[in-house]
């Protein structure tokens, strides 16, 4: 297993990492089938373990787990890299425009790629809103 391969796997993990020590307290819920079902598809659909969605829901500030956070990290990132791919377009038919005096057809598809990755960006953000 290469070092890249360890790491993309320990900054996705299902579990919370160790604690020196261990984890000394432990607490038993009882929930309903209906209730279980809920837990099952939620931790599901975050990637984690039924007990880690429950401590990062019961600890969390907002009402977002950590989890939450990482993947609206990963999100934000990739709008970063889709932004600066855009402005780069958007850049070089500026210059074409500059030089010829056209609009240059590239210019609609490029402007509607930055209003999409406004809107995600948007939507990201309002994931974590207080009070949302």
């Amino acid at each position: 297993m290469t070092e890249q391969t360890t790491r993309a796997r320990s900054q996705k993990r299902q579990r919370r990492a160790n604690v020196p020590g261990g984890r000394r307290h432990y607490h038993r819920v009882g929930v309903t089938p209906e209730e279980e079902a809920m837990l099952l598809q939620r931790a599901a659909a975050a990637k984690v373990t039924v007990p880690r969605l429950l401590v990062e829901s019961a600890l969390a500030e907002h009402g977002e787990t950590a989890t939450d956070r990482a993947e609206l990290l990963t999100e934000l990132f990739h709008a970063r890299r889709l932004l600066a791919a855009v402005s780069n377009n958007l850049n070089q038919v500026a210059r074409a425009t500059n030089a010829t005096g056209e609009i240059q057809a590239e210019l609609t598809d490029t402007l509607r790629n930055v209003t999409i990755t406004s809107e995600r960006v948007g939507r990201a953000l309002r994931r974590f809103e207080v009070g949302a």
